[in-house]
């Protein structure tokens, strides 16, 4: 532990909750440089934020960033002691059980011990793809999701009282993010939060933060082979889940994830602050790594863009797409060099997150939001 060592999340989430402000939450797989600017960024906003990162990406098998739990821990601290800011949390995103068996739930299990051991602050359960679709009501359709929710952050619970910790974040799923039918995108009703967060409460789970599916889809948007902004998100149906949760008199406020690729003006002029409480911001931060190689070391870049092409080549995909999309298999296949750039370059990255940490602070209305939050 030190002076900057990750604070308990839902001392962040608490905080700030209805204080017009949104958390950033940013998913940056770990890069060198990267990290530094948006610690840099946030002493100078003083803006509270969370690093976060997803099962898939960091686990006991390293993910596909090449890092598992622990070490990932060890190298964001070493960011945060560098610019010297305690207002974060470290977040386990998306702790995915896709079929809630007992094999699910026990492999899910040991990997989150692993995360409080590494001392992680804060947890996001994602049983969202459990979804009963013969069920007859909202509840039966829900129960799987609930079920494996509940064992996990009962879990979580025992093991945080072990080593004497009472305070940590935790956010919740409902609604599988980016998932379309042939209608488009499959979207969360006012009822199934509702219904999700009141059966969690009956079972002694009471989260800071529940995810919804609301139009948004993670990573870059493609069209035609291109690059497009992200403006699928339904704002209006957001606010009525929000209204929804707060009729009901259920204490939880809204993540929103997806942003990548969300013009700055829209979030700034139309996300409900208030109702959103966490902003997820992630593959950004990769186009931002990948932006800046490409001009400071284009070789290794053309080293890495070719193999990625080459391994993830698809009919009617463009290179552009395809690089986008699987750029982030590259981290864990090219980790030695990847962690060991040119001072210059990580200097570079470093400057480049800064100033857009900068922006999304501002477009998040978090800037001097730290004074808020009590650290003991």
């Amino acid at each position: 532990m030190t002076e900057y060592s990750p604070i308990s999340g839902a001392k962040i989430f608490e905080a700030l909750q209805d204080k017009d402000a949104i958390i950033m939450a940013t998913n940056i797989r770990y890069v060198p440089g990267v990290a530094s600017g948006i610690f840099k960024a946030a002493k100078e906003a003083n803006a509270p934020f969370l690093i976060e990162i997803a099962r898939s990406e960091c686990n006991l098998e390293r993910g596909y960033i090449g890092y598992n739990p622990q070490e990932f821990a060890e190298a964001i601290q070493k960011s945060a002691d560098k610019v010297g800011f305690k207002y974060w949390a470290l977040h386990a995103d998306h702790i995915g059980i896709k079929k809630g068996d007992e094999a699910d739930i026990e492999n899910t299990k040991k990997l989150v011990k692993a995360q409080i051991d590494a001392g992680f602050t804060s947890f996001a359960i994602d049983a969202s793809h459990i979804f009963n679709f013969d069920g007859k009501t909202v509840k039966e359709e829900l129960q799987g999701n609930i079920d494996a929710t509940v064992k996990i952050a009962h879990f979580i619970k025992e093991e945080m009282d072990k080593k004497g910790v009472s305070s940590y974040g935790l956010e919740v799923e409902v609604g599988e993010i980016g998932r379309t039918d042939t209608g488009g995108f499959i979207i969360t009703s006012p009822e199934e939060a509702v219904t999700y967060i009141s059966e969690l409460n009956k079972a002694g789970v009471y989260p800071n933060a529940i995810a919804i599916a609301n139009g948004s889809t993670h990573g870059n948007i493609y069209k035609d082979g291109h690059i497009v902004e992200q403006i699928s998100i339904d704002i209006e149906q957001t606010k009525k889940i929000a209204e929804a949760l707060r009729e009901a008199n259920l204490n939880v406020r809204i993540a929103q994830h997806g942003i990548t690729g969300t013009p700055l003006n829209l979030i700034k002029e139309r996300f409900p602050r208030g109702d959103l409480i966490k902003g997820n911001v992630g593959t950004f931060w990769q186009n931002v790594f990948y932006d800046t190689l490409k001009v400071c070391e284009g070789s290794l870049y053309k080293k890495v863009h070719d193999w990625v092409i080459e391994t993830y080549k698809a009919e009617g995909k463009s290179d552009e797409e395809i690089f986008g999309k699987n750029a982030k298999f590259a981290l864990k296949e090219f980790f030695s060099e990847l962690n060991n750039l040119n001072p210059a370059t990580v200097k570079a990255m470093e400057a480049q997150s800064y100033a857009s940490a900068l922006l999304f602070f501002d477009a998040f209305n978090a800037t001097g939001k730290a004074d808020l939050i009590k650290v003991e």
